[in-house]
């Protein structure tokens, strides 16, 4: 009887110890951490959680405040006696208390933004709700030092230090969506992901080839998508979202659901949004009274037929600006074992036709008499498939930390089709790439204190183009379009034999803290790039060469410097160098915009940049508060630019487009130039209840060799927020502004900066300075609120650009939103 007797005591007292064990998870995915350290206020006690993550806190009293500290990982307290709450589980986060931020995109490992010299921009999933935008480029304007240009409602290209398209390198979940026919001038690509679907944006600022490679001249906009948790227990979570916005008539609606289990974890959403007409403002504070009004539009959308332009009954309702989105992404996280994890990952994306809202608009001349010229001029649906896998390891090794493994392919779909009033002839040009990519991204500590980190990677990306091009004479009967009676040849966007861009890179990198005060990082980049591509058809144009094969070859550095004199203060330097190989779109595409053709120039080599840049941080209110400034310079070498084709006798060549000629141009490699400027940010709280931020930017920039202006260098601009928040109530308000661009700062040769599309000072002038105003300044107010229901439910609402100011934003070829209520319902269950 007493042996019974002791086996229960000795049973009783294991259960009441073991349900004093605490287990210790990481908040974004689930996993067990170890080797936390654990111990209370005093110091008196203090533990380790063990290999299966377990911490037996028996040792402490109910009323100890117990912290668990981890190197990679926010400080966590909590009372002993609220874990019986929280069922003895603990979740630590990345994302410290204060405003020292744990990114990934600067070296594609986690790090602290107290150890990284370049200026980074992070975007939480928090901020997106709050801003929350219509599309990802909507988000990527509320970012400090990003401008978006808009060509038309469906569509937004990030400029950064006034660089934009092809020279910033967009990634999504590491893996490169820059393809090789992205474009110089202005992309629309930023779109193809709906901000529903991320969970946080990163964004890091001025060349950055040593971790990314060609392309990233400007910087690199990282898009992370939500990621499933693993659950100890089995657990079956969904989301609903919905919106509706006033200006455009958007509806956006998104259902998601995340199975979590012990063993693997699963995440579906689906996003759809429907856009309508875009209502412009009507206080025009610019002075220009019908700068931005549609007098006539085109009704040959959706089948329609319509020989002659319409009379629009409201001018400022910008007419052919609607399309809808739909995005899918299925992610998978599944642990292999303890030290290894994989994800799989699909999105989607597609679209309706996309109406190309600047060129529907475009004039035949500047004349009274003038028209419109096209009846049609639209993206056919644009397609994104992502089906990318990767492997991450922690095996603790002397030769690998940790270390990410990413396997890819993209298969990207667009085309235009355009047909001009007085014509039934209507063009089709239609591309379709195929990207097969691979990259490796390693880690190790070469001392036990991490103070001395090693990095090192490889890159594999193959682009496969197919460009097809074909015309079709409408049939009209009764006014409505019956069929085609004939196909006619058109000439191709991109060689019509086909084309691949090849990318091969490897890369090393050192971190070192060279004492408590000083971080010192440092890379070194080779990348190889080849690209083949063969001319078919010369009926429009002839080649003196129809098949192209290029190798170039590019070593690019980076050494940035971190110095902390005192918790306070945070000064950084870097040097680095960027460059961007040409790619299919650079020297064999095929277009006409404003009587210019762009033809192929097979000869065009890369451009590089070297860049300089000098940080400035200051803390304060215990470094709930910080102010800080970027000033850099940077100097582009070799550098791209579309200027005029010149015939033997010195006369401009003329070429013909779709049944017209025009002046022809292309991409050619000039001298130097530099850009320069500064963006300067503060960010904190005032009070328990009240933050703010804001930011300045200023752009500037110049040929050394002509003395022209450079493209896409936008105005001084920023913004500035308050916000406030207490228990369930977040109310803000935000101001927006834009300083005036003088025509003089416009570069005229490429057309990038679209100076004809400003408003008209003097019609009659001889040259554009005279005869246009630049762009001008605006001011936008808005204020934004939510309201938290319950745990499970939350309403909010926008009211954006209150005083319905009219403003289009530079080089963009669509006016932005009026007066703008959205709403929003958040639910979860």
């Amino acid at each position: 009887m007493m042996k019974y007797f002791v086996f229960i005591i000795i049973f009783l007292v294991s259960k009441i110890s073991y349900a004093q064990k605490v287990k210790v998870l990481d908040k974004e995915t689930g996993k067990i951490v170890r080797n936390v350290t654990v111990f209370n206020e005093d110091n008196t006690i203090s533990l380790t959680s063990n290999n299966q993550g377990f911490v037996d806190i028996s040792a402490f009293d109910d009323k100890d405040i117990i912290i668990f500290s981890h190197l990679s990982y926010a400080y966590y307290r909590i009372q002993k006696s609220a874990l019986k709450n929280k069922k003895l589980l603990v979740y630590l986060t990345k994302e410290s208390e204060e405003l020292d931020e744990v990114v990934i995109s600067a070296f594609k490992r986690a790090e602290k933004t107290k150890r990284i010299a370049e200026q980074i921009a992070v975007i939480s999933k928090k901020d997106i709700q709050k801003v929350s935008p219509q599309t990802s480029a909507d988000l990527l304007a509320t970012i400090p030092g990003i401008k978006v240009q808009k060509s038309q409602f469906g569509g937004g290209s990030p400029v950064i230090r006034g660089m934009e398209s092809n020279r910033v390198l967009l990634v999504v979940d590491g893996v490169r969506m820059n393809n090789a026919i992205y474009r110089k001038g202005h992309l629309q690509n930023s779109i193809t992901l709906s901000p529903n679907l991320l969970e946080k944006t990163e964004v890091v600022f001025g060349p950055s080839s040593v971790i990314y490679g060609s392309d990233a001249l400007g910087g690199v906009i990282h898009y992370y998508t939500k990621t499933p948790k693993l659950s100890q227990e089995k657990r079956v979570t969904s989301n609903f979202f919905s919106r509706f916005s006033t200006v455009n008539q958007e509806i956006t609606t998104n259902v998601s659901a995340e199975l979590s289990f012990k063993n693997w974890a699963s995440f579906t959403s689906i996003s759809y949004s429907d856009f309508g007409a875009l209502q412009a403002g009507e206080n025009r504070n610019h002075g220009f009274s019908d700068w931005g009004k549609v007098f006539y539009y085109s009704e040959n959308v959706n089948g329609n037929y319509n020989p002659n332009p319409t009379l629009n009954s409201d001018p400022n309702l910008l007419r052919n600006t609607g399309f809808n989105q739909t995005d899918v992404l299925q992610k998978f996280f599944i642990p292999l074992s303890k030290n290894t994890d994989l994800k799989i990952n699909l999105q989607y994306s597609t679209s309706s036709d996309i109406p190309r809202f600047d060129r529907l608009t475009e004039l035949t001349d500047l004349t009274d008499d003038a028209s419109l010229k096209f009846a049609e001029w639209y993206y056919g649906p644009q397609e994104r498939l992502l089906i990318s896998s990767q492997i991450l390891l922690h095996p603790d090794k002397k030769w690998l930390e940790n270390g990410t493994i990413t396997t890819a392919y993209q298969n990207i779909k667009e085309s235009r089709i355009q047909r001009k009033f007085g014509s039934l002839d209507r063009s089709y040009r239609e591309e379709t790439v195929n990207i097969f990519s691979i990259n490796g991204d390693f880690a190790v500590a070469l001392v036990a204190d991490k103070t001395r980190t090693l990095s090192y990677g490889f890159e594999f990306a193959y682009n496969d183009v197919n460009s097809n091009s074909f015309g079709k004479t409408l049939n009209i009967f009764n006014g409505e379009i019956s069929g085609f009676s004939n196909e006619f040849k058109v000439q191709s966007r991109y060689p019509d034999g086909g084309s691949n861009f090849l990318t091969t890179a490897i890369y090393v990198g050192y971190r070192q803290d060279l004492n408590k005060k000083s971080t010192l990082n440092s890379g070194i980049r080779f990348t190889n790039t080849n690209k083949n591509a063969t001319w078919i058809d010369e009926t429009f144009l002839t080649f003196q060469d129809k098949t192209l094969s290029r190798n170039n070859s590019a070593i690019t550095a980076t050494l940035g410097y971190v110095y902390k004199p005192n918790r306070n203060w945070q000064l950084n330097g870097v040097l680095s160098s960027g460059f961007r190989s040409p790619n299919i779109d650079d020297v064999g595409r095929v277009r006409e915009k404003a009587g210019n053709v762009t033809i192929p120039n097979i000869d065009v080599s890369p451009e590089f940049a070297y860049n300089a840049e000098i940080g400035i941080q200051k803390y304060f209110n215990k470094r709930r508060f910080r102010v800080g400034g970027n000033f850099y310079y940077t100097l582009l070498d070799n550098y791209i630019q579309r200027d005029f084709v010149f015939n033997p006798d010195g006369s401009i060549k003329q070429v013909q487009f779709d049944g017209e000629f025009g002046n022809a141009v292309n991409n050619q490699n000039k001298g130097q130039a530099y850009i320069l400027g500064y963006t300067i940010n503060y960010l904190g709280k005032i009070s328990k209840t009240i933050n703010t931020s804001g930011f300045i930017t200023y752009t500037k920039g110049s040929t050394y060799d002509t003395k022209e202006p450079m493209s896409s260098i936008p105005p001084l601009f920023g913004q500035f927020e308050m916000n406030y928040k207490k228990d369930k109530i977040e109310l803000g308000s935000i101001v927006r502004f834009n300083a005036k661009k003088n025509i003089e700062d416009f570069n005229f040769t490429e057309g990038i900066d679209n100076h004809e599309l400003t408003p008209i000072v003097d019609a009659n002038a001889i040259n554009d300075i005279d005869k246009f105003y630049g762009s001008p300044s605006w001011i936008t107010f808005g204020v934004n609120g939510r309201y938290i229901v319950s745990d499970n439910f939350s309403v909010q609402a926008r009211l954006d650009n209150i005083l319905d100011e009219h403003y289009i934003e530079f080089a963009s070829g669509v006016s932005s939103p009026g007066r703008n209520l959205s709403v929003s319902l958040m639910a979860s269950f």
